[in-house]
């Protein structure tokens, strides 16, 4: 039996080994951390939407949001066949409209932008049946 087969956490092992060395040792804390936590404050230092993903800070942002309005089309999707076209929501956009509200809102988050921006946006009609991911169906037990 070889090595791989006897330990199941090979892979991850490897994964976390490689991660432990790749990163630089003054990587950025956002980098470290988690986007998800940061503050405003933070991010609006950090942030120039003018570079792109030439900026790890805009990459990271970009990337949280894209997977939590995945996330949020699901509960759309579960409640009222509804969802927000990502294809729309793209690093021009949401770039700017974060650094914007960080500037203007030092102590806040970004989801709370993130929320504005998903509950005012133009929905598309979907097909979808209740209760796919059972997670996000109503529970009528």
């Amino acid at each position: 039996m070889s090595a791989i087969n006897r330990n199941p956490y090979w892979l991850s092992t490897l994964a976390a080994s490689f991660f432990a060395f790749a990163a630089p040792a003054g990587a950025q804390p956002l980098a470290t951390n988690g986007i998800g936590v940061a503050s405003c404050e933070k991010l609006a230092k950090d942030m120039n939407p003018a570079e792109g993903f030439n900026n790890i800070t805009n990459s990271l942002m970009f990337y949280w949001v894209q997977g939590y309005m995945s996330a949020a089309n699901i509960a759309l999707l579960e409640g009222d066949s509804q969802y927000v076209d990502l294809h729309l929501m793209n690093e021009k956009k949401l770039l700017p409209l974060i650094f914007d509200f960080c500037q203007k809102n030092p102590d806040k988050k970004p989801i709370s932008v993130i929320d504005q921006l998903i509950e005012e946006s133009n929905k598309v009609e979907g097909k979808w049946k209740s209760g796919t991911v059972p997670w996000a169906a109503d529970d009528d037990d």
